[in-house]
């Protein structure tokens, strides 16, 4: 046994600053700010190398649903590794947790998806809708049926593909995204982008936003349309209560499939096991990642409808598409383990009953602060909106100044939530207790004052 080296916070800073680029970072800025270094983890709770102790509010990020600290996931990775710690699924070979956890997951799927391709993230997911959806049309002999319409701030992954197909602009700007064959709508956005429209009103203009830009393309032109039930890194956008029966009337309309983005939504986070079903939708493909393994290993996959799999599968071929981990044996048992954990201890029932209706009326009560324009939330999802003027939603003359004094103020005091321009954002681990909401809440209020404290409110 060899004695670890033991480093301290700031040899860890310097190497981190010397060495590991981090995503989505400002490296520059990193660099004279000093990375916080997280050392361990139970429970919801994260600690940093100075001891500090903080209430995890994102779960990671979006994706330690079952929370820290679980030695089931540790010891299920430990006897895979002895077993098999890897083998791949090319060369018509398989192995039993990946042949295990698909089966899994298509008895908690919808009743029509009942196949499962495997990932290493919810990026390379959505690069795999790309291909799937596309090689469908060739194979239904429409090859002119290759555009996907996404919708502006959508978030589908950083992939080229998956940025590609997400609606973000400062993305876009980096690397001449999107590739071609992918547009975008309007987002369900109504506190930032309704005007005078009501909710409702809102809901239904930009649903059919989507039926404008298909006749503007052609129904001939026309693959596929991809959403989030809730879009997540956009800022927690819940659409209105109009948006997705008028989406569903659109697509029945159309031939065009269906893809439900369920990377976040996915295993739980509604008080459903999927998105789609909170919302009852009937999508194509669901692209899944996070909550699947609880964030304990990489692992993502593409839930595909029947009658995808069918053409795939009877008329299509070699599929030539896939990735070295697809399939990964200890990723796989470490996802099986965790679906157990959910269903055993009926995790997504507590969601449901207990959990997310306590969220919600506890963070309701922030509305009233000086500082919050809305609060919204579906499940264990929920939104704040800073603004200047709680009346006219009117934001602060500096986008996004608010809401990094904000987040700073959080991770000060022992929270961990994230800022989207001036929308604080929260989706804390599914097995947060009752407790556990009230000191978080309580954290937010706090952070609230002193947020509007230091911007002179």
């Amino acid at each position: 046994m060899t004695n670890e080296t033991h480093y301290s916070t700031a040899q860890l800073q310097a190497m981190d600053a010397a060495h590991y680029l981090h995503p989505f970072t400002d490296h520059k800025e990193l660099g004279e700010r000093g990375t916080r270094i997280i050392e361990r983890a139970q429970g919801v709770y994260l600690w940093d190398s100075e001891g500090n102790q903080i209430l995890d509010g994102m779960a990671g990020l979006w994706c330690v649903s079952i929370g820290y600290g679980r030695t089931e996931l540790a010891d299920a990775a430990y006897k895979q590794m002895l077993e098999l710690p890897y083998y791949n699924s090319f060369f018509q070979c398989a192995n039993p947790p990946a042949v295990k956890l698909a089966t899994a997951i298509a008895e908690i799927a919808p009743a029509h998806m009942n196949r499962v391709f495997f990932t290493g993230s919810g990026s390379e997911a959505n690069d795999t809708v790309l291909r799937m959806v596309r090689r469908y049309w060739d194979l239904k002999g429409q090859p002119t049926k290759k555009t996907i319409i996404g919708r502006v701030n959508g978030y589908h992954g950083s992939t080229v593909a998956g940025a590609s197909l997400g609606g973000m602009s400062v993305m876009h700007e980096q690397g001449d995204l999107p590739i071609p064959g992918i547009v975008h709508i309007p987002q369900p956005y109504w506190f930032g982008e309704g005007g005078d429209m009501s909710p409702d009103e809102f809901g239904l203009w930009a649903a059919q936003q989507l039926e404008v830009k298909i006749q503007e393309l052609g129904e001939d032109q026309v693959a596929a349309f991809i959403a989030e039930p809730i879009q997540g890194a956009g800022g927690v956008v819940i659409p209105p209560a109009t948006y997705w029966p008028e989406i569903k009337r659109i697509l029945d309309k159309y031939d065009i499939l269906l893809v439900i983005d369920e990377v976040i939504c996915g295993f739980g986070r509604t008080g459903e096991w999927f998105g789609s079903q909170y919302y009852d939708l009937k999508p194509d493909l669901m692209p899944i990642a996070k909550g699947m393994t609880s964030g304990y290993l990489p692992m993502g996959g593409v839930i595909v409808g029947d009658r995808v799999a069918e053409t795939l599968i009877e008329h299509g071929g070699e599929f030539f598409h896939g990735y070295t981990y697809s399939g990964h044996p200890v990723a796989a048992a470490v996802g099986l383990e965790n679906l157990r954990i959910l269903r055993d201890e009926k995790i997504v029932e507590y969601v449901k009953q207990e959990a997310a209706p306590y969220l919600q009326s506890k963070i309701a009560q922030l509305a009233e602060h000086r500082l919050v324009g809305e609060v919204r939330g579906v499940g264990l999802l929920g939104a704040i909106e800073l603004v200047s003027n709680k009346t006219t939603r009117a934001r602060f003359a500096e986008k996004g100044a608010a809401g990094s004094i904000c987040r700073d103020m959080c991770v000060r005091n022992g929270l961990v939530m994230r800022a989207v321009g001036d929308t604080m954002i929260m989706s804390p681990p599914l097995v947060i207790k009752l407790a556990e909401i009230d000191e978080m809440v309580s954290k937010i209020w706090r952070c609230l004052d002193l947020t509007a404290e230091q911007l002179g409110v």
